[in-house]
């Protein structure tokens, strides 16, 4: 058995610990506080050109407060720092994707998956079983697919409708600017033989000109003017959803082009705390008033949520033959493309925008589409002086 401490001993010890007590409080008022989160032993890629290697990174309260090596940081780990040892794996600052339609994106991880669909057969197949998923009446969006997986033959409503009799569908090419309807869908949206097409999109037509259910770029208004409005409590599920996924891929921050819906929603993850991803939200260059308005009344935001930015469109994209060029596609001869926007009308915009100090960035792919928007930049610099406005050409394939 241990002796017993005599009083004496006891006295001293309790002298000792409150001597220690008071000198650790000193020490803490002249040290910094500890870091909550250290991560040790790891090939950590700074970014800078001087010193672009390090071991170590600590951070306290999600801000990063030391880079070094393990020893650099060895201080600054207390009772309660979270020490993560990554031996040999690589670290480097969070990826920003300054091009993504966010909460599109994260409905998109829950619907039918077509990106990989090599045959016309698996397209159908795995929209069948994703239909068997859901409430007669529920729209199927989303989709991906790609026809040049397959050799080149856009998809046919035919092709679905048999496995879909009580589900509209609506599933979009993986670049968004064409996409399939079902025979359902396209009776909602009141398509048939007799439908114009409409100027900067194109209905496409079967030998009897009934619609195969594959509409481009600005016909495809009329499908999505059918489509119910997605609730609040969807949209924030959408939301949590891109958050989730982007952060299992790096991803930190990111360029939003989307609406002012998505914006409400991104506000309403402020609120609540659980905004996780830097959002950067832009909105149509045709509501440049309204974003004009809005930052009068809430500013730009902060460092998590930012305003300021309007998307417009130029042109289509170069998988569904829609990306304006001056020359026709080598494998669409008869086709060059073409303008979805008027120029006018967009340099209306441009030009008011940027009086504004707003942020303009413009889709445009083909090399036709791009000398337009050159020259409505040029027509707003020399409307509006000189400055730095950094206006930005979206894809510019």
């Amino acid at each position: 058995m241990p002796a017993q401490p005599t009083a004496r001993l006891r006295i001293l010890s309790i002298s000792l610990l409150v001597s220690l007590l008071v000198l650790s409080a000193c020490a803490d008022k002249e040290s910094p506080a500890f870091a909550t989160l250290v991560i040790s032993n790891a090939r950590v890629w700074t970014g800078d050109a001087d010193n672009p290697w390090a071991e170590a990174v600590a951070s306290r309260d999600g801000r990063i407060i030391a880079v070094g090596s393990n020893a650099d940081v060895t201080h600054l780990i207390g009772d309660d720092t979270q020490v993560i040892s990554v031996p040999g794996s690589m670290l480097v600052p969070g990826f920003i994707d300054t091009h993504v339609h966010f909460i599109e994106g994260g409905a998109g991880l829950s619907s039918v998956q077509l990106r990989d669909a090599a045959t016309p057969e698996v397209f159908s197949e795995r929209i069948a079983a994703h239909a068997s998923t859901m409430e007669p009446g529920d729209w199927i969006l989303q989709g991906a697919w790609d026809h040049e997986n397959w050799g080149g033959e856009l998809p046919n409503r035919e092709w679905i409708d048999s496995v879909t009799p009580d589900n509209p569908v609506w599933i979009q090419r993986l670049d968004g600017h064409m996409a399939l309807a079902n025979s359902l869908a396209l009776g909602h949206a009141g398509v048939d033989a007799d439908t114009p097409d409409i100027e900067g999109g194109t209905i496409v037509r079967d030998a009897d000109g009934r619609p195969t259910g594959v509409l481009k770029d600005n016909a495809m208004m009329l499908v999505n003017a059918a489509i119910p409005a997605p609730s609040t409590a969807q949209l924030d599920r959408e939301a949590a959803a891109a958050m989730q996924y982007v952060a299992a891929n790096g991803v930190t921050s990111v360029h939003d082009m989307a609406g002012f819906e998505s914006l409400a929603t991104y506000r309403r993850a402020v609120a609540a705390g659980t905004l996780t991803t830097r959002i950067y939200s832009a909105v149509p260059l045709s509501q440049w008033e309204k974003l004009h308005d809005d930052i009068a009344e809430n500013g730009r935001g902060d460092e998590w949520l930012r305003t300021g930015g309007l998307k417009g469109f130029m042109d289509g994209s170069l998988g569904s033959h829609t990306a304006a060029f001056f020359e026709p596609f080598t494998d669409a001869p008869e086709d060059s493309g073409f303008l979805i926007s008027d120029l006018d009308e967009m340099r209306e915009w441009i030009v008011a925008a940027d009086a504004a100090d707003l942020h303009v960035m413009v889709h445009a792919i083909g090399d036709s589409a791009i000398r337009d928007l050159l020259d409505l930049y040029l027509d707003a610099e020399e409307a509006n002086g000189a400055r730095d406005r950094r206006f930005r050409i979206e894809h510019a394939q």
